[in-house]
């Protein structure tokens, strides 16, 4: 039987920095990119400026905004096979099946048990009204190296339907099948940015703008008024 495994960062008891892990008797370890979005969907700032390292401040402050509206992270053992994916978010009424792909190329083609398991996922969307997400991980960039796709469904209302006309669905090749490419992605940070925000119409939020004001100084130049020359002066001009 699965057990559920409580685990916090520093602070017991705090949302933002607590993620629940569904073990089974075998289950394996995390990969540590697995780790490394659930720190950030989870809402651990250490986690966010980890990831945003190498980012502007601009891409930063909009990651920075899940450490306000953190998602409960759950991860699923085994395979992904079941559709789960390898990574549960939920919040309010939002929930992401997500499954995590680390690669050194920019594209990925399913095949075998890959396949399966996008099938699978795409399946368990139809079915529990869910958007599953891929989150593709390029190895070796600097900046934002998370890319989001959502597997395309059907079934989604509320908010998910929203959401899905801003997050883009997993590219087709030649031959009409779904493939991950990293180019066609959306950045993690504007992802944060889009299932963060209060409402759709609103901008940055005021978390961003502070983190922009205390991180961006902008000084005011005012032009001076040209001085009125003298009257004696009337007669030098042309």
């Amino acid at each position: 039987m699965s057990r559920f495994i409580e685990q916090t960062n520093g602070r017991r008891g705090s949302l933002a920095n607590t993620v629940i892990a569904a073990e089974g008797p075998a289950s394996p370890m995390a990969s540590s990119y697995e780790r490394e979005l659930r720190a950030v969907l989870a809402g651990s700032p250490a986690g966010v400026r980890a990831v945003t390292r190498s980012c502007t401040e601009l891409e930063r402050a909009r990651a920075m905004q899940v450490v306000q509206r953190p998602f409960l992270v759950v991860r699923v053992a085994g395979s992904g096979m079941d559709g789960s994916g390898d990574l549960i978010a939920l919040r309010g009424d939002l929930c992401f099946p997500i499954e995590v792909k680390t690669r050194a190329d920019k594209k990925v083609y399913f095949s075998g048990q890959t396949q399966d398991q996008l099938d699978a996922m795409k399946e368990i969307g139809e079915k529990c009204g869910l958007m599953p997400l891929y989150a593709h991980r390029l190895k070796g960039v600097r900046g934002d190296s998370w890319r989001i796709f959502r597997i395309e469904t059907s079934t989604l209302t509320g908010r998910l339907a929203t959401l899905s006309k801003r997050i883009p669905s997993l590219p087709l090749t030649r031959t009409g099948n779904p493939h991950l490419d990293w180019d066609q992605g959306l950045p993690l940070h504007q992802f944060l940015g889009v299932v963060c925000r209060t409402s759709e119409e609103s901008g940055l939020s005021r978390l961003v703008e502070e983190a922009l004001a205390i991180n961006m100084e902008v000084e005011a130049v005012i032009e001076p008024e040209p001085k009125a020359l003298p009257a004696w002066m009337d007669r030098f001009r042309a």
